[in-house]
């Protein structure tokens, strides 16, 4: 008589972690045996759990995992058959079933319900032989591969026919084989291509479709099928249904999976991968394999891009690129890190991805010019390496070891729950009721071996590229920085939130598709192996920042403005620095980071010596500027020269300005010199351009006067320009003397519009400034530039009292000496002469009232029109000066603070009152240099709850105060005292003074 194989099982079994569950399994044995209809069997179910053998193995399953539990109670006939003849006779049989089955040309439905009830088989059948240690690991991973891919050619071959059937290709044999000659290819990738599935595996796959291979009437509609196709046959793998699921599926490792369907055809696969692939999917190919579909057209696709796979020489650039996957998979060095409990086996420290790793990274440096070691199961391929002389012997034997008890490890830890899970747990019961189940008496003696196989293996892991520099300098960090592969890493998700990203899922599939070339910056090779060994350190100086997930958004957008990359991440590998300086700006200043989006160039200039000094005196810069400008073949060179040379330098004291290398006051001065020089050097050569055809007006001259904050030299980084031209000539004067020429007020019209075209044309340079000319004569309704008589008449006869106002900061920017001589007289004449005091107090009070009713804000960080703000100061300064310039000259200064300080040292305010508004006004110049320099967007709300943490620090400690709330309080009580003064000042005596008809 033939033994029974459950008595034969003298392997030493693991107990029952929990006995109650065991014992109710038992309870629901013997209920469902009452169930079974035919008698023989259910004599044998009764029979079998008095058996002592089979209850000890039934008690392994019952008391240790929940779905195993599942499996032996929904199927008991089959339960007593496999512990009859055993796991191997078992699992041979189900497969000749499913074969038997497919022959009979089944229907959908029934394919995909048979696929199922073979997987819960044959998952029992695995298990048993696994726990009762009939096979060793690799039997278990071969025949879950097995499985696999038998389920996956069969669901295949049943979408195939029925798409045959419907029209949407001619198969060569539909009814017997209409796999064969389909030219539809399903590549098995990872463990399911290196046949080493794991109990509750995911399958990856790419699916392929070849249109050479493919007969059909519609090859329109082809690509659409395809995909159609693919979707149905995830949906008979993955669904969930009354008898379980097959495999889930996983499409993620295809080309560029975030914009590729999820079928493609051979010939753009080829492309991608000639062209954009990465070395990590150099890597992943390592294990593909066709599995299902046409077999013979999956092997001529691997065949074809075994150049891309497999170089025939070494490529250091490429090798360099794997020293970078490899530090970016441990972002750390030492052993700090292994624990038992929460411990990832399959991506944590020592865990199965290093043995993976350890040997894909040297197939791929090898395998080019020794094909003996393109191998892809993982132990096998290590002894290859061993037989190449590229790996030790006891090397490769205590890996293999290592990686035998590893996949046991996450085999129990999968048959729990059935869960695709790879993590010890971490509560402590669950740890105990894990360790019973691998065979151990307690946790501790589970600990004791498993952190010694982990320590073993990290340890040949770091040496693998032990001779690499961490450049990155970021060795005392523990985590994970894995971005390549199909799958999102989870511990690189956990370290990044670690770091301080809020939204690490956006982080991972953003630089996923930077590795995908979504942008041009990383469309070549060279670029996306520079950047890959950047990732480190750019995340890291991402989250130094006080909102690291705000600068690596910007930095995104950044990187989506490049045309190329390998330069710019050339300097940031050999300048460190510099990406510290760009996250800063990305992560504080927006509008910094937008115009460095634009002018990526920018960052060359930053590595200049004097880059961080600040910026030289306005001669100086002309000079730099003139010798720049020496460069310019044609007037559009200097158009695009003048604006690099001054984005140059307006960045530069931006950047100066937010380390607080200088202070808002000296920023303002350096912004105001930087639009001088270009005022003084682009004026002649405008002129130049224009003698061409008008030539000149001889003895004529023209100077610009700058007023607003280019009068005050307050400028800000997004400042425009109020100017006005005026212009003198001699009094015989007609005109200019060129072939076409021009009437003198002609002239100097076309003079200054052309000049202005100057400034605010756009070019592949961007733009200058921004000019505002209502503040010349008349307004919009003047002329452009207005000659020296006619300034002075329009403002001794018509000129309003705003205008006079706006008068107190002009100043000469650019002009020959001997007019601006007659001009700063002209202006100090009409600032000083006698004016009707009662109409100036009710012009400016009554002006201020029409700026608040159409600027109203009560949101203090809109610091100009907020009432107590700088408008209110600016007033009360214009005031000042128009009502004691008369009897006080010297108060004519065109800086506010020079004019309240002038104020205070004549006696025209008191000490306490001047002392205010300076206070105020030095404040409210702080707060808005560096709003104007960071933030973009218009601010709404009144504590600032929109402004960058790092801005928020940065303007306390520009400020003085120990705290953004005391700030907040500053401001609030700077602007009460500020709009007390203004209504004693202004309010409350022109409430006094009768409207008259005539006041304008």
């Amino acid at each position: 008589m033939t033994s029974l194989w459950y008595q034969t099982v003298n392997a030493p079994l693991p107990k029952a972690s929990d006995q109650e569950k065991s014992d109710v399994g038992f309870e629901h044995w013997q209920e469902a045996t009452q169930r079974i209809d035919d008698i023989d069997e259910q004599l044998n179910a009764t029979s079998l759990i008095e058996d002592e053998n089979a209850k000890a193995i039934l008690t392994s399953l019952l008391g240790n995992s929940p779905f195993l539990t599942h499996c032996v109670l929904s199927d008991i006939p089959f339960t007593c058959r496999l512990l009859r003849n055993g796991p191997q006779a078992t699992f041979d049989d189900l497969i000749s079933e499913l074969d038997s089955f497919w022959q009979t040309q089944p229907a959908r439905d029934d394919m995909a319900r048979q696929l199922r009830i073979t997987k819960r088989c044959a998952a029992l059948t695995i298990a048993l032989a696994d726990i009762c240690q009939q096979w060793d690991v690799f039997q278990v991973t071969e025949s879950l591969t097995t499985l696999a891919e038998k389920s996956l050619d069969y669901a295949l071959g049943t979408l195939l026919r029925e798409g045959h059937r419907r029209g949407y290709f001619k198969l060569p044999d539909p009814e017997n084989n209409p796999q064969k000659g389909s030219g539809f290819i399903v590549l098995g990738m990872g463990k399911l291509g290196g046949r080493e599935l794991n109990y509750s595996s995911d399958v990856d796959i790419i699916v392929l479709f070849d249109t050479e291979v493919i007969e059909t009437d519609d090859p329109w509609d082809l690509q659409g099928n395809m995909v159609r196709i693919t979707k149905q046959l995830v949906q008979m793998m993955d669904d969930r249904t009354a008898d379980g699921y097959v495999f889930r599926t996983d499409l993620r490792l295809r080309p560029d999976p975030g914009s590729t369907p999820l079928a493609i055809s051979v010939l753009a696969a080829e492309t991608y991968y000639e062209s954009i692939g990465q070395n990590w999917e150099r890597a992943a190919m390592i294990k593909a394999r066709p599995v299902a579909g046409d077999i013979k057209a999956g092997y001529a696709f691997l065949d074809i891009l075994r150049p891309y796979m497999w170089r025939k020489y070494m490529d250091f650039a490429a090798i360099q690129d794997i020293h970078a996957i490899k530090r970016q998979i441990n972002a750390h060095k030492g052993g700090h890190s292994i624990a038992l409990k929460g411990h990832n086996v399959k991506l944590g420290h020592g865990g199965i991805r290093e043995i993976e790793f350890y040997a894909q990274t040297q197939q791929l440096i090898w395998g080019g010019r020794n094909p003996d070691v393109r191998i892809a199961p993982t132990c096998k391929a290590l002894q290859a390496l061993v037989d190449a002389e590229q790996v030790e012997q006891k090397i490769c034997d205590e890996l293999i070891e290592s990686y035998q008890y590893l996949r046991t490890v996450e085999h129990r830890i999968q048959m729990t729950n059935d869960e695709q899970t790879h993590s010890i747990p971490e509560d402590e019961a669950a740890i105990e009721r894990l360790a019973i189940f691998m065979g151990y008496k307690d946790s501790k003696a589970f600990e004791t071996e498993f952190i010694a196989h982990l320590e073993r293996v990290e340890n040949y892991y770091a040496q693998l590229f032990e001779e690499t520099v961490d450049r990155n300098n970021h060795a005392d960090e523990t985590g994970n920085l894995v971005f390549t592969g199909g799958d999102t890493d989870p511990n690189t998700l956990n370290y990044l939130k670690s770091l301080g990203f809020k939204k690490p899922e956006f982080i991972d599939s953003t630089v996923r598709g930077w590795h995908h070339a979504r942008y041009r910056a990383t469309r070549s090779t060279r670029s996306r192996e520079i950047l890959t060994d950047l990732m480190p350190a750019l995340v890291h100086a991402m989250a130094n920042t006080a909102e690291p997930d705000t600068a690596f958004l910007r930095f995104d957008e950044f990187l989506s403005e490049l045309p190329a990359g390998v330069q710019l991440f050339s300097m940031f590998q050999v300048n460190p620095q510099l990406l510290d300086l760009v996250a800063e700006v990305m992560g504080e200043a927006p509008r910094l980071a937008e115009h460095l989006a634009r002018n990526s160039g920018l960052l060359e200039y930053v590595l200049t010596p004097d880059f961080f000094t600040p910026l030289p005196e306005v001669e100086c810069l002309c000079q730099d500027l003139e010798k720049a400008l020496g460069q310019a073949r044609d007037f559009q060179d200097i158009l695009d020269i003048s604006r690099r040379w001054a984005n140059d330098r307006k960045f530069q004291v931006g950047v100066q300005t937010l380390r607080q290398i200088i202070s808002i006051k000296d920023s303002g001065i350096a912004q105001t010199n930087i639009a001088d020089a270009i005022i003084r050097e682009m004026l002649p050569r405008v002129q130049e351009e224009l003698a061409i055809k008008h030539g000149i007006i001889e003895g004529g001259d023209m100077c610009i006067v700058g007023l607003g904050k280019a009068g005050s030299c307050d400028m800000t980084a997004t400042s425009d320009l109020d100017l006005v031209f005026i212009y003198d000539v001699p009094e015989d004067c007609v005109g200019s003397n060129g072939d076409r020429a021009l009437g003198v007020a002609q002239y100097f019209a076309r003079l200054s519009q052309r000049f202005i075209n100057a400034l605010t044309a756009p070019t592949g340079e961007g733009m200058l400034y921004e000019v505002d000319m209502r503040l010349r004569p008349s307004g919009n309704a003047g002329p452009i530039a207005s000659s020296l008589a006619s300034f002075e008449r329009y403002h001794e006869e018509s000129a309003w009292t705003w205008e006079h106002m706006a008068l107190t900061r002009a100043r000469v920017m650019s002009g020959s000496d001997q007019l601006r001589e007659k001009v700063e007289k002209s202006i100090e004449d009409i600032l000083t002469r006698q004016r009707d005091m009662d109409k100036l107090l009710f012009d400016v009070s009554d002006m201020r009232k029409r700026m608040e009713k159409e600027h109203h804000t009560d949101v203090v960080w809109e610091i100009k029109q907020y009432r107590g703000g700088i408008v209110d100061i600016d007033f009360m300064a214009q005031y000042l000066q128009l009502r004691h310039a008369p009897q006080h000259k010297e108060i004519l200064q065109n800086n506010t603070i020079d004019v309240l300080l002038k104020a205070r040292e004549l006696e025209i305010l008191e000490e306490t009152v001047a002392n205010d508004l300076i206070s105020a006004i030095e404040l409210w110049n702080i707060v808005q240099g560096y709003l104007r320099l960071t933030v973009a967007a218009e601010l709404k709300k009144e504590d600032g709850g929109e402004l960058p943490h790092a801005l928020k620090d940065d303007l306390v400690q520009a400020c003085g105060e120990p705290s953004f709330d005391i700030l907040c309080e500053r401001m609030k009580n700077a602007a009460q005292q500020v709009q007390k003064h203004y209504k004693q000042i202004i309010d409350d005596p022109a409430s006094l003074i009768p409207p008259k008809e005539e006041d304008q």
